[in-house]
């Protein structure tokens, strides 16, 4: 159907001779490294790079162009936009080193895109097929205006979302049989590589584009806490992850205090590596250890979310599970604010709020315990900390933004039982014995003895006046009593799903496309 637009999925289709191909990078794609478009688009004679500077990725202007702008996630990301925009400019010094450059051009994609491709005569406009569905909208329109002359290929995903299947034919629900059917069909295609050389772009395209964007004339300040973006900085993190953290990652990743992770979200979102390249080198460095096993576990949680949205892209703004809707959320002003300030008194839920507006990241079993405390203690609707999440987030990805918090808060795809209410005390002496996460984010706590240092309330009177803590002024007494808050929350949760017209266990709702 013209205006539908389709994957190409066949790498080995023949390419007209001599054609110039625009090849059009969408912030999800930033590297020249196992990326399908560009590397086809090199096969075919010239190469024209483009980036469309949409109003969408500084938070501004039409709220549908893409999902990065929609609602209130459109408020401008302060450290999403650095990362995007320092990974945009080494893009640029990236093609540059092969002969071509990289055009910036600002206005609306749909309209842009067709414009360029008529102005500039191009045979083709090739890129990397998106999931997220104001994307695909977006994509929709340009197949309309462009035809057979735009051609999507492959590379946000390992495996193309949407395609795997129970055997009913329906779209998976649970992890663990997506997670076996994605081992038996992913094929190992190698990553494609890297052109040698492209074509120069001609000084007259080169002059229309323009500049790129700075944090001062964007009204922000550098952060320095932010990871450093592009594609050599990504693969420095890659080899360093598979070679000093990767052997024990299933051991050490939810240790909070150490540095047990590859931190590779935020390249992985901006696409500054590719997830084939990361599954691939993972597979070939650590293989089938225990903590190979384990990384590669959670890259197909990446893809099971992705599949998700691709199926279900209703998740961006309702439950997975129907049965959630309607449910009675509290409207706690005192409580949202003491969570995103990190004033709640329990340190570890404290020590995340601060992470996540100091640095934009924040680690995974610090998000869990804190998404679980809003959403199970505070009892405030998940959506309001999915959209706070995504603002300050570097990595911040719909996709897995909106699977994590709807898995905590119970109502997501495959989700931990609503019943499930992580303790913030436990879950800290367990993650974090010696308090290092802590003590890193909540110097006010640095002098409280590790025996304590997760519940500080506890410790006598010398213990705080060694610790120079005095509860009620330098560090919070808890704003609610963990076990009153799960009592409330499990006997609410238990009379509004007993009043559902399913349960739980009903068939979930997987509209087919």
């Amino acid at each position: 159907m013209r205006g539908r637009t389709q994957l190409c999925r066949d790498c080995r289709c023949r390419p007209l001779v001599a054609m110039r191909t625009i090849v059009w990078f969408r912030g999800k794609d930033l590297r020249v490294t196992d990326h399908e478009p560009l590397m086809r688009g090199s096969t075919t004679g010239e190469v024209i790079p483009l980036l469309v500077l949409e109003d969408s990725y500084f938070g501004s202007g039409d709220r549908s162009a893409t999902d990065e702008s929609q609602g209130s996630r459109g408020k401008r990301p302060p450290h999403r936009l650095q990362f995007f925009l320092d990974a945009v400019t080494a893009l640029r010094s990236d093609l540059e080193a092969i002969g071509s450059t990289l055009v910036t051009v600002k206005g609306r994609a749909t309209e842009v895109v067709p414009r360029l491709a008529r102005e500039w005569n191009a045979d083709a406009v090739f890129a990397q097929a998106a999931v997220e569905p104001g994307s695909r909208r977006r994509d929709d329109v340009v197949a309309g205006a462009l035809g057979e002359r735009f051609r999507l290929f492959g590379g946000e995903t390992v495996h193309p979302p949407g395609t795997l299947r129970t055997q009913a034919g329906r779209p998976y629900g649970v992890f663990s049989p997506f997670a076996k059917s994605w081992r038996r069909e992913v094929a190992q295609v190698p990553a494609v590589g890297t052109p040698a050389r492209l074509s120069r772009v001609p000084d007259n395209l080169v002059a229309i584009r323009n500049p790129i964007p700075d944090l001062v004339e964007l009204g922000l300040e550098r952060n320095p806490e932010i990871l450093r973006a592009g594609s050599s900085e990504a693969d420095a993190r890659l080899r360093r992850f598979l070679k000093d953290a990767g052997p024990a990652y299933k051991a050490d990743r939810d240790q909070m205090g150490i540095d047990g992770t590859s931190r590779l979200s935020a390249d992985l979102k901006f696409g500054t590596i590719a997830p084939r390249r990361v599954w691939l080198e993972a597979r070939a460095a650590i293989g089938e250890t225990a903590g190979g096993m384990s990384f590669e576990n959670e890259l197909i949680w990446r893809e099971f979310s992705y599949s998700t949205l691709w199926d279900v892209p209703t998740i961006l703004t309702t439950p997975f599970q129907s049965d959630f809707e309607g449910f009675p959320w509290r409207d706690d002003e005192n409580g949202w604010q003491a969570w995103v300030d990190g004033l709640t008194g329990y340190p570890v839920v404290d020590a995340s709020a601060r992470q996540l507006r100091a640095e934009g990241y924040v680690h995974n079993r610090a998000r869990m315990v804190s998404a679980s405390f809003l959403t199970k203690d505070l009892m405030i609707d998940f959506r309001r900390g999915e959209r706070h999440y995504f603002h300050y987030l570097t990595d911040g990805d719909l996709a897995q933004n909106t699977a994590g918090w709807q898995w905590t808060a119970g109502c997501g795809c495959d989700p931990q039982p609503y019943f499930r209410i992580f303790n913030p005390v436990s879950q800290g002496e367990r993650f974090d014995p010696n308090g290092d996460y802590v003590r890193k984010w909540l110097p006010e706590l640095r002098g409280m003895p590790s025996e304590f240092i997760h519940h500080p309330w506890d410790a006598p009177d010398s213990v705080l006046r060694g610790a120079k803590v005095r509860l009620g002024d330098t560090y919070p007494h808890p704003i609610v009593d963990h076990s009153v808050a799960r009592e409330r929350f499990l006997e609410t949760a238990t009379r509004h799903l007993k009043r559902s017209p399913g349960s739980q266990s009903a068939p979930l709702r997987l509209p087919m496309d």
